[in-house]
C-alpha cells in the first residue's frame, strides 16, 4: 500500500487535468470539425477574423470556402471559420427584460 500511495496523488492530478483540460478541449475540437463539416451553400458565417459573410461555393482542391462579403468574393481556408462567432450570429434575438 505504501508504494501505491506514493503515486496516488500524482494518478488524481493526471485525472484532475484530464477531465477538466483535456477531454473538454478534444470535444470543442470535435464540434468545431462537425460544424465546418456541416457548412453548405448560402449559410451566414463569420470568420476567426470578424468577417461577415455568405458562403457561395467550395473549394475541395485548396481546402478552402468562397465568401461573399458584400465587397467581393474572398477565399478563406475552412480552419478560419469560427464557430462560436457564426452560432452567435445566426442564433434567435433574445428579448430584453422588463418590456412587454
Amino acid at each position: 500500500m505504501g508504494e501505491i500511495g506514493n503515486f496516488l496523488p500524482l494518478i488524481l492530478i493526471f485525472a484532475v487535468v484530464y477531465f477538466f483540460m483535456i477531454r473538454p478541449q478534444m470535444k470543442r475540437q470535435k464540434q468545431e470539425q462537425g460544424f465546418i463539416d456541416g457548412l453548405k451553400k448560402g449559410d451566414k458565417i463569420v470568420t476567426k477574423s470578424g468577417m461577415h459573410g455568405k458562403v457561395l461555393d467550395f473549394s475541395e482542391k485548396l481546402n478552402a470556402v468562397i465568401i461573399d462579403s458584400g465587397a467581393g468574393k474572398l477565399t478563406f481556408d475552412k480552419t478560419a471559420i469560427s464557430h462560436e462567432l457564426t452560432a452567435k450570429l445566426n442564433a434567435p434575438p433574445k428579448e430584453e427584460k422588463g418590456k412587454k
